[in-house]
């Protein structure tokens, strides 16, 4: 059984929490001056060698949180890995995130001998076997190219002492269980265990209750559950007219760069294909992609050779493009704490940005939801419903301009219908 913590209040420096000198001598040189709540919540903990599990948001310093603990207990044990061993593995969701996580123990361990190797898909893994074959203090990589050196014998877990699982609501979103339930199935009984997620869902509660051992959970709340600079719009439209919808929508050049969420993999793909055919460049990304179409997706998106990208909740989290105009949340999510995340990329580094959330009549609830959360109401934009979705909901309609369904539709705005053997393949069609 858990216990559950809220960060402690601290005198503002990394002082107090346990730290050996030369790991604080680390952070003064690299300009951390004081830990973040989950921070000085967190590796007191882990210091004293116990599981935890941990809730905050992506940008909280989750990564500082773990890496500083892990560092300091594998300088203190002098054991060196044998090959194709690691002392230390951590589980990312993403490339991007592995590698974002990678950098960031290097840097937190310069001049102490720690050695990391980035074991990832998308990419040749006959440098990364290479690399492992002296062994290694840290492993971070995704579960599937992880499952795959396992089998060959190329990484050795036996000696894993420390283990982290990271985002492991996104973990679960993009259908990793199986390889995460191979991988702990060949870990040490004696380690020290920590997960790290964004959001609790029952589904992350189970994983954790297979994971854990008396776990300690540190709770991060965030203080502003929406950025005061997102400007927050709804559209009470019915599923059969959010397509025509967004196209009206991205026929405005305000619309610059765009993320749109769907709720399912196969949703993602025919919003996409639907707004290609209307002549708007846009990108499906989801975790039924390879990682290198992932890869070229996202690159096509940030170069601008795709205005739309279209995703599932992989792109809420640990995928950073700067200058997002809009958010458009196509399906409300069921958890609303996603739909924090998802409108949480835009208005970054200061900026603004603006946020649309269609709802149709099967996701009032979700509204309700979200909007209790955020403590939000959005402005109404487009026609009432005749009955209030949501009781006190006051806000003035925005001024929109008109909104077609797909029979008010001219022809030079209605996609032609593609066959199902059209278009080019780039995109995958499983759900």
């Amino acid at each position: 059984m858990s216990s559950t913590q809220s960060p402690p209040t601290t005198d503002g420096s990394f002082d107090t929490l346990g730290l050996i000198e030369p790991l604080r001598r680390i952070l003064t040189d690299l300009k951390f001056t004081a830990p973040t709540p989950i921070q000085a919540g967190a590796i007191p903990k882990l210091l004293e060698g116990r599981d935890l599990l941990g809730v905050a948001q992506t940008g909280t310093g989750k990564t500082g949180a773990f890496a500083l603990p892990i560092i300091q207990h594998l300088l203190a044990d002098k054991r060196r890995p044998k090959p194709y061993g690691t002392r230390a593995l951590i589980l990312a969701p993403t490339r991007e995130l592995a590698l974002q996580i990678e950098e960031s123990i290097r840097r937190f361990s310069a001049g102490t001998g720690i050695r990391t190797v980035a074991i990832l898909g998308g990419v040749g893994r006959s440098p990364q076997v290479q690399k492992m074959q002296r062994g290694t203090d840290v492993v971070v990589g995704t579960p599937g190219r992880i499952k795959d050196l396992m089998s060959t014998r190329e990484l050795l877990l036996d000696q894993v002492s420390h283990f982290v699982l990271d985002e492991g609501d996104q973990m679960l979103d993009l259908g990793f269980i199986r390889d995460i339930r191979t991988i702990m199935a060949a870990l040490p009984a004696q380690r020290q265990s920590m997960l790290f997620s964004a959001t609790m869902p029952t589904e992350v509660a189970k994983l954790a209750t297979s994971l854990l051992r008396n776990p300690v959970r540190v709770q991060v709340e965030s203080e502003t559950p929406t950025p005061d600079r997102i400007e927050q719009h709804v559209h009470f439209v019915e599923a059969s007219a959010k397509r025509a919808l967004l196209v009206t929508l991205l026929r405005d050049p305000a619309f610059s760069r765009v993320i749109v969420f769907a709720r399912t993999k196969r949703g993602a793909d025919r919003v996409a294909e639907y707004l290609e055919a209307a002549g708007i460049p846009a990108e499906a990304m989801h975790g039924n992609k390879s990682q290198n179409a992932r890869v070229r997706s996202l690159d096509r998106f940030k170069n601008g050779q795709a205005r739309v990208l279209v995703a599932t909740d992989l792109a809420a989290r640990g995928i950073h493009v700067t200058d997002i105009s809009h958010v458009i949340n196509f399906d409300l999510p069921n958890e609303p704490e996603s739909y924090v995340h998802r409108i949480g990329r835009t208005a970054r580094a200061g900026a603004s940005g603006i946020a649309h959330a269609f709802c149709d009549s099967s996701e009032q609830s979700f509204l309700r939801a979200i909007q209790r959360l955020t403590g939000v109401v959005m402005h109404v934009a487009g026609p009432r419903p005749s009955a209030p979705l949501v009781p006190g909901a006051t806000a003035e309609v925005v001024p929109m301009r008109p909104v077609h369904t797909p029979q008010q539709q001219t022809e030079a705005e209605r996609p032609k219908r593609r066959s199902r053997r059209s278009g080019s393949g780039r995109r995958s069609r499983a759900a």
